[in-house]
């Protein structure tokens, strides 16, 4: 298999070195957590900050994402999709939540840019280790693609 394989995945799509999904985790404004909430998987918009190796995440005291997050293994998902030029990109986190306890980490992580969807005062802040990291980018098919594909229908 040659390195310009390895790049794609079954599906056609880019598949991201790490450094890449790291940049895209950086632009945009709001991801998605996906947790367990009674025993189902449940997903919840967030605003979110990157801290060194972490995903941080701003929440109220007695949030249901507070509750369900606490020492628990989340996915934490980022994208950017152009459906009418079929472009995009998605990134996804995997790793173990924790509610940041410590004083001085939380007057640390109250400096970062940071927004909570809850118009009361957000309290708490969940960290995502970043334990695996993964992205993908759908890049349009070129136009030699697109000739062929239509001379062999």
């Amino acid at each position: 298999m040659t390195d310009e394989e390895q790049m794609f995945d079954s599906k056609g799509l880019e598949v991201l070195p790490p450094a890449e999904c790291l940049r895209l985790l950086g632009q945009a404004p709001i991801g998605r957590i996906v947790f367990t909430e009674q025993a189902l998987p449940a997903v919840q918009p967030v605003h979110y900050a990157l801290d060194g190796d972490s995903v941080v995440i701003r929440t109220t005291v007695g949030s249901k994402l507070a509750a369900a997050a606490r020492n628990s293994i989340v996915a934490f998902e980022v994208d950017q999709i152009d459906a009418g030029h079929q472009v995009g990109w998605s990134v996804t986190v995997v790793g173990h939540a924790e509610m940041v306890t410590e004083t001085k980490e939380i007057d640390r992580l109250a400096g970062l840019p940071l927004q909570s969807w809850s118009p009361a005062e957000p309290t708490h802040f969940i960290r995502v280790r970043m334990e695996m990291v993964r992205g993908r980018r759908l890049v349009p098919p070129s136009t030699t693609q697109k000739a062929t594909s239509s001379e062999t229908a």
